[in-house]
This record gives C-alpha cells, sequence and structure tokens, in this order.
C-alpha cells in the first residue's frame, strides 16, 4: 500500500515556489538559446523555477517534471481531456483482471517506436516498470508497495508473457491500480537507452528517451526545449514544438508574459499577480483559462498532544475555521473553501466539514465541557512554513479570527520553520498543529484518505505508531477506519466504494485528527493567439493540442 514519506511533501512546495536542485551528470549545452531565435511556430511556456531536478521518470516527482513526462512520454492508460475517462495509450485495451484482483494481464500496441528508433513491445514496458522501482528514487514506493515480490528471487510481479502482453501481480487488490498506472513517470522508456544506467541504480536527469509526441531536443539551465517526434504512433501535435521558459522569480515570469516574452504560464504566480492578470484579461488583453485544482491544505493536529488529544478541542478549533474569509482576504477567491479532505474534483467528496459550524458560544461552551475558560485558556502552538508565503497569511487570519472572537478562552501562537526541517520532524509529533499541503499521485480519491487515515502498526492508547497518520504528524489510529480504507481498495463497483468513502469522512469529521481548509484553483493565462487550452480533471496539462493562430 502507498506510503508516503516526508519527502513527498518537498514536491508539494514545489507548487508555491517550484523551486528544484540539479543533480547528475551535465547533459545538453551548457547555455539555451534565447528567446528571440526560437522559431515563431513553436510555443515558448513559462515556468517559475530556478531548474528542474530531474526528467528521469524513476525519480521525478515534482509537479513541474511530471507534467513534462507527461508530454515527452506515454503511459499504458492515460484520461480524456475533457471526461476524465480512464483509456488506454499504450496498452490496446483495459486489464484483464483475475477473480482474486491480484493478476492483471494487459494487451500492448503494436507498431510504437521510442525516440531512439527502437521498438516498444511488452519486455520494453516491464523493464520500464521494474526500473522504476528497482532504482529506488523518490516515486519508487508508488510500485513497490503493491506489486508482489518473490521473497526467493527478489524479483517483481512485472513480466512479458508474451511480445505484447504484459503481466501485473499485486500484493493484494487494489481498486484503483489502473489509475495509478496512468502516473506521469510510469512511461515507457528504451531499455537501449536506459540499460547502462539500470545496473547502477543510476539515473538520467537531463536525458530522456520514450514514445511521447515530443522527443527532448535540448536541457539548458534556463530552456527545455520539445521537438515534435515525427514517427509518434498516435496523432501528432498541433505545434512544431515547445520550448519551456524558467525563470528565477513569479515577478520575472510576470513581467515577461505581460511583456509577450512567453506565449503562456500556469501554476507559477502570486495571487496579486494572478488577480492583475484576471482583471486585464477583461479587458482582451491576454486569455485566462481557470478550472479547479487538485492541491489541498489543511491542519494536521497532533493527537499525542495533551490539549489536542480531546476530541472535544479539535472539534471546537474546526468549528473557528473561516474559510470564506481565508478566500476572500489572502486568496483574492483563487481557491475554494474545502470541507473534506477529498477534494471536489472527485464526487465521492462530501462537504462533511460544514456540519461543524458552530456559534461563538456553542464553541465556548463546548471547551468549557473538556475544563478550558478564562481562567484556564487553551493555548496552542499553530506551525506553518515560513518559505511559504501564503501559509504566513493564512495562519495570521486564523489568529485573528480566533483572537477576535475566543480570546481570552483560547490562545494561539503561531510559529514558522523552513519546509525541510518540517518535513523531517512531523513524525517525530515534534508540532501540535502545522499547515501542510498535499496533491494526489494519481487520480483517485484514494489519494486523500489512505495518505492521512491509515495506520499500520498502532492502538487506541498509543495512537498510530507506524503508518501513513504518523507520517502525517497526526498519530490517528481507528481500527474501523484502517478496516474501511481495505475494503475501498478492494472494491471494484462505484457505488460500494462511494458509500465507504462517506463513511470515512464522517468518521473524519467525527474525530477531527486534520482539518481541511482550501482547495486550490488552476489558472492558464496565454496571449490571444494561443489556441487548444485545456484544463484536464486529471490536472495534467497537454502541450499537443497548442497552436498558435
Amino acid at each position: 500500500m502507498s506510503r508516503r514519506t516526508p519527502l513527498h511533501f518537498l514536491s508539494l512546495f514545489c507548487i508555491f515556489l517550484l523551486l528544484a536542485v540539479g543533480c547528475g551528470r551535465p547533459s545538453g549545452p551548457a547555455s539555451s538559446p534565447s528567446p528571440s531565435v526560437l522559431a515563431p511556430e513553436q510555443l515558448v511556456i513559462g515556468i517559475n523555477t530556478s531548474r528542474i531536478r530531474t526528467l528521469d521518470p524513476a525519480d521525478a516527482y515534482e509537479i513541474v517534471s511530471g507534467n513534462l513526462l507527461y508530454n515527452l512520454g506515454d503511459r499504458l492508460y492515460t484520461y480524456e481531456p475533457e471526461s476524465g475517462e480512464l483509456v488506454p495509450q499504450l496498452a490496446s485495451a483495459l486489464p484483464t483482471i483475475s477473480e482474486d484482483g491480484l493478476i492483471y494481464t494487459i494487451p500492448l500496441r503494436q507498431g510504437v517506436k521510442f525516440h531512439d528508433g527502437e521498438p516498444f513491445n511488452a519486455e520494453a514496458m516491464a523493464f520500464s516498470l521494474n526500473r522504476f522501482i528497482q532504482n529506488t528514487g523518490k516515486p519508487s514506493f508508488l510500485l513497490s508497495d503493491i506489486i508482489f515480490q518473490d521473497e526467493a528471487t527478489q524479483e517483481y510481479g512485472i513480466r512479458a508473457t508474451g511480445d505484447y502482453e504484459l503481466t501485473l501481480e499485486l500484493k493484494q487488490p487494489f481498486a484503483a491500480f489502473t489509475d495509478l498506472l496512468a502516473f506521469s513517470g510510469l512511461v515507457a522508456v528504451s531499455p537501449k537507452a536506459y540499460q547502462e544506467a539500470v545496473g547502477a541504480n543510476e539515473f538520467l536527469p537531463t536525458e530522456f528517451v520514450g514514445t511521447g509526441p515530443y522527443q527532448l531536443d535540448s536541457f539548458g539551465n534556463d530552456l527545455i526545449r520539445l521537438k515534435v517526434f515525427p514517427d509518434y504512433w498516435g496523432e501528432a501535435p498541433k505545434n512544431q514544438g515547445i520550448n519551456v521558459k524558467l525563470y528565477s522569480s513569479s515577478a520575472n515570469l510576470f513581467n515577461a508574459f505581460r511583456t509577450g516574452s512567453v506565449d503562456m504560464t500556469y501554476q507559477s504566480l502570486e495571487p496579486v499577480q494572478i488577480e492583475a492578470l484576471i482583471n486585464q484579461a477583461e479587458a482582451g488583453d491576454w486569455q485566462v483559462t481557470e478550472g479547479p485544482g487538485n492541491v489541498i491544505t489543511y491542519l494536521t493536529l497532533n493527537l499525542r498532544d495533551e490539549d489536542l488529544k480531546k476530541v472535544e478541542v479539535r472539534q471546537a478549533l474546526a468549528a473557528m475555521i473561516d474559510r470564506p474569509l481565508l478566500e476572500e482576504r489572502v486568496f483574492r477567491k483563487q481557491s475554494a473553501p474545502l470541507f473534506s479532505l477529498i477534494p471536489t474534483i472527485f464526487d465521492v467528496s462530501e462537504p462533511v466539514f460544514e456540519k461543524t459550524q458552530k456559534s461563538v458560544a456553542e464553541v465556548k461552551d463546548l471547551l468549557k465541557q473538556v475544563g478550558y475558560d478564562e481562567q484556564n485558556p487553551l493555548t496552542l502552538d499553530f506551525w506553518f512554513r515560513s518559505n511559504v508565503s501564503s501559509n504566513g497569511a493564512a495562519a495570521s487570519t486564523i489568529k485573528a479570527v480566533i483572537d477576535r472572537d475566543y480570546a481570552p478562552v483560547v490562545q494561539v501562537n503561531l510559529k514558522s520553520i523552513e519546509s525541510a526541517t518540517a518535513y523531517e520532524n512531523l513524525d517525530k509529533g515534534t508540532y501540535p498543529i502545522f499547515m501542510l499541503d498535499w496533491y494526489g499521485d494519481f487520480y483517485d480519491p484514494d489519494n486523500y484518505v489512505q495518505p492521512f487515515m491509515d495506520c499500520e502498526q498502532g492502538n487506541p492508547e498509543q495512537g498510530c505508531e507506524q503508518g501513513a497518520s504518523q507520517t502525517q504528524g497526526s498519530f490517528f489510529f481507528n481500527d474501523r477506519v484502517n478496516e474501511l480504507i481495505d475494503q475501498q481498495r478492494q472494491t471494484i463497483d462505484p457505488q460500494k466504494r462511494k458509500a465507504i468513502f462517506k463513511e470515512l469522512q464522517e468518521i473524519l469529521v467525527q474525530e477531527v485528527p486534520f482539518i481541511p481548509l482550501w482547495q486550490n484553483k488552476d489558472y492558464v493565462f496565454a496571449q490571444t493567439n494561443v489556441q487548444g487550452i485545456q484544463l484536464q480533471p486529471t490536472q495534467q496539462f497537454s502541450f499537443a493540442p497548442l497552436k498558435k493562430s
């Protein structure tokens, strides 16, 4: 089962600042061509990041690199852009699944070539998936937690059972496994190009050889160029190539877009910059496309804390959150209030935290029941990441509301710390309350329940000692929750699975180990001559439909 470590949160931070550190041996030109020499029929996409850390699918776990891999490579399955329906890509059909839910047999597409001219087949796909696990990169747990491994041979249950047939064996049934196979890093890579690196568990951070509609033309410090792959098996891109221009700050990117130096930008600007561009788009200066995002922000509550171990305190804290005020003051209506850990992009999402709304008097009475009043105030340390500006503004707004309505019964002390240090200490129980962000690795609501509420080892008295909720810094343990998570992972019927998710969300709002705050909105800004923009329900951004008029 999927078990994220605090390292997962490092990639979440990239959503807001998109900073990355380069690694591995250099490849390609030391400097990149300036935009002035780029072909006019190619599109320039501006991104706010100092550098792309890696393009190796076995190690890439950041938003920007994942989206590049989405366009450079193909996976067994993908999603229809408009409907979000899961469809075959390198597979030629949906898998045949054994009665026990453990064996997936997948027929593969024929006539596909890699960017180096090598043919694609089942052996190549098996090589790619095995490499994803064996190189033990950041996202490797996504498969290693789920794929069966033979104890005697140490081999994983990934094998070619025909020239164009792949068989995968799971440890236990997982209803969302086919959706997982659409994860951006599970692309096919050329065995010939990667064979030398895989034996030593090496990565190729500045190279990529896959089967997608684009191939990597150059990987520079400030420009990554994608050219159209002429032998692509599917529909050819509408454009003649993509140039991803990297900017070291959102201010530089904002100015570059406003002056026309880039054709479009997304996921890279601060709220005040987004607001300015939206206002000018209304005047026809450029175009804006808006859609719901898959990033959620929430509070994790440490149930080992002497105050927060009382469910009444957690329920009272949940009732103090003014989500519409956060949306208005902090995010300038560029986020949506969130009332469940499962974002609204999934139909199983239930706004359960709407039921937590109470009057000030009711909240104070709830706290009084467990011994807190003006003579014995509830004092809470509220932590947030110092290098995420939106978190500081949101924390200050939450504190201001509590000070206004609940002081002196409740006293909140704001404390901040840099992200990397915070992630190292979350699972140690260091922080009573911490504000964090999360996005799903693949398009399924399991991504927003299991990594929060599941626990491998623990008990009601001591809480979670090993597992997802311990990693999150909550230490929540509930036998019924563990049972329900396993059930939904093994349930194929959508309606039965939806009922399980409903019960899980009802337990969430009763026990309050986490408090959902807001869900992001995605924005794409483009010059008026750019066509073909698609914001997909899965949050991936496809370059192929883009073109200039």
